[in-house]
């Protein structure tokens, strides 16, 4: 077995037995899109909301929450999985700093975005663990579908 580890704005895709595994989730999302019956599935450590936002000459499209998803479910396509059964799973979005203003956090924007880009593809969340105050790493199973999480302060729970 191998873990593979997923980069800050970057996507990486893996079938059984290997594992796959991002850390560094503060207001980030890392979304995974999985198909439990091909035992494939992919992760993307998605950063800001929306690529609107970016400067042209810098879009990295997996760096942003409306594009990297779409990325995400071509790459975990093209390994195997099928569009109709991929299921999700979700964390992060963390509020890393206190703010004295009402608006929501960089970590809810791209929690919402994330939720609204999967919508587009007519997937729900199964699971999350989002919001709070503290960073996370995640290692996510394709063989039975368990997300690990390890929340600073907190421990590990699965989803």
């Amino acid at each position: 077995m191998t873990i593979i580890k997923v980069g800050i704005a970057d996507l990486q895709t893996v079938r059984a037995p290997d594992r796959i595994k991002t850390s560094g989730l503060g207001s980030c999302v890392g979304v995974i899109l999985y198909d439990l019956t091909k035992q494939a599935a992919g992760l993307a450590h998605v950063m800001l909301p929306d690529s609107k936002l970016a400067k042209q000459s810098q879009k990295n499209v997996l760096k942003f929450a409306d594009t990297a998803v779409d990325s995400l479910m071509d790459e975990v396509c093209s390994i195997g999985a099928r569009k109709y059964a991929l299921k999700a799973k979700m964390a992060g979005g963390a509020q890393m700093f206190d703010s004295a203003s009402n608006q929501d956090s960089i970590g809810d924007k791209n929690v919402q975005a994330v939720q609204a880009a999967l919508l587009r593809h007519h997937i729900t969340p199964e699971a999350m663990d989002v919001g709070g105050h503290s960073g996370r790493t995640i290692e996510f199973n394709p063989a039975d579908g368990m997300l690990s999480i390890r929340t600073v302060y907190k421990g590990e729970t699965i989803i």
